[in-house]
């Protein structure tokens, strides 16, 4: 289930908000320009499924989202627990870091978790199957997509080179909870 807490950036243990429903998390997360909505398959999604069939499945509104944004490339990355580079994977998306570009995420199966630093306020939204987050270009935030990582995402670009961080170096993220753990 799709969850948001929002906390305040010296206070890691203690939300000042906490909700499951998908309404109040998309306009909290309006509030910082951050777009969160739920998609649903146009025809089933087998298994296994190929990255043609994936996005075949979404196109209406992944073409809908490219229209409007002027994504440049679509692709579909699936990592599961059993990967052998799950942990460097992990770990290169740990730290706060921002992009010069939106980063936009649909899963299409699995979970992980966002968690943007905005102000004096941490964000942290676990994304399931069907939730789509955009996280505009410039904020801070970093992913975890915990120690034994499942989930199948469709991703948008407007770069060539797609995913470029820009590392901040503070350590807020390091105390924050990580996911599933």
């Amino acid at each position: 289930m799709s969850r948001l807490r929002i906390f305040a950036e010296n206070a890691p243990d203690t939300p000042e908000f906490d909700s499951s429903d998908g309404d109040a998390i998309a306009r909290e997360l309006q509030e910082i320009g951050v777009t969160f909505e739920r998609w649903q398959a146009a025809q089933p999604i087998a298994p296994g499924a190929s990255a043609e069939d994936v996005m075949a499945a979404y196109r209406a509104d992944i073409d809908r989202l490219v229209a409007e944004r002027g994504f440049k490339s679509v692709d579909v990355v699936s990592i599961a627990p059993d990967n052998p580079k799950r942990e460097e994977m992990r770990a290169k998306f740990l730290d706060e870091h921002f992009h010069k570009e939106d980063e936009v995420r649909f899963f299409v199966a699995g979970s992980g978790l966002f968690t943007l630093h905005v102000g004096d306020r941490v964000y942290e939204i676990e994304c399931v199957k069907d939730d789509l987050i955009a996280v505009p270009d410039g904020t801070t935030h970093w992913f975890d997509m915990g120690p034994e990582p499942s989930f199948v995402a469709i991703r948008f670009f407007t770069e060539p080179d797609g995913w470029v961080g820009h590392f901040t170096g503070t350590d807020i993220a390091r105390r924050f909870p990580r996911y599933r753990e």
